[in-house]
């Protein structure tokens, strides 16, 4: 057997002996094929499956978030003629990355106050404004409305729902993908099961995204010594000006 078929067949088999030992078993038991998600300068996006077992039927959710950070929201208003920023919100701690599936439509999974209480599901994602009195309630929907379109245009957040896939009814696996511009940082992933609606168990896992190679190295050396950096920019920018201009009048 080659080492790529027996690698693909290694999550099964760990499910398999989870399962096949129901005295020692957890109510769920999840892990991800690859907890490091390596970004070099050729990669163009990937995916990780995430895989799993119950010890009773139920329901599935899973969540990923990544790093969160402030974003400040802005909208622009014709005045005299002119487009400028004429109004700002600002929301706290929002994920720079949020990927949600489940075994379930929404409104079958939970109420819809057990789906708000753990985030299931981008409508239920909490962003919340870090000035609450800055705009009305209408305005802020309307704010959040705007920044979660901006983050489903660059793909960081999923536009609709993806499924988890039981296999039987113990064993559940997803497929969560990451696109070409993955924010790097620490994610979090969470698994959920329902029964009844009810949230009975609960585990998170951590995945790490991280520039490696070449591009890493620049990167750091960007962060930790920016003016330096700026220079070694235009240097470079200005020789291959030069060496373009030397090439033209060669011709």
């Amino acid at each position: 057997m080659s080492r790529r078929a027996a690698l693909a067949l290694l999550p099964l088999l760990v499910l398999a002996g989870l399962v096949a030992r129901p005295a020692e078993a957890q109510d769920l038991v999840a892990d991800l094929s690859d907890h490091l998600i390596a970004i070099t300068t050729d990669f163009t996006g990937t995916e990780v499956v995430l895989f799993g077992a119950i010890a009773e039927p139920g329901a599935v959710a899973v969540t990923v978030r990544g790093p969160a950070d402030r974003v400040l929201v802005r909208r622009k208003s014709r005045v005299a003629g002119i487009w400028i920023n004429t109004q700002s919100v600002a929301f706290e701690e929002v994920p720079s990355f949020y990927w949600s599936a489940t075994s379930q439509p929404l409104d079958i999974l939970a109420d819809p106050a057990v789906l708000e209480r753990h985030a299931i599901g981008l409508d239920n994602l909490r962003l919340a404004p870090a000035d609450p009195e800055a705009a009305s309630q209408a305005e802020v929907a309307e704010f959040r409305r705007a920044l979660v379109r901006r983050k489903q245009d660059l793909g960081t957040y999923a536009a609709t729902e993806a499924r988890v896939s039981f296999l039987g009814e113990r064993l559940f696996r997803v497929t969560i993908p990451f696109p070409a511009n993955v924010p790097t940082g620490q994610y979090t992933v969470g698994v959920l099961l329902l029964r009844d609606g009810r949230v009975v168990a609960g585990q998170t896992t951590p995945l790490v995204v991280s520039k490696v190679g070449t591009g890493a190295r620049v990167f750091a050396f960007a962060q930790r010594h920016g003016f330096a950096y700026g220079l070694l920019a235009v240097a470079i920018a200005v020789a291959a000006g030069w060496l373009a201009s030397v090439a033209f009048r060669r011709r």
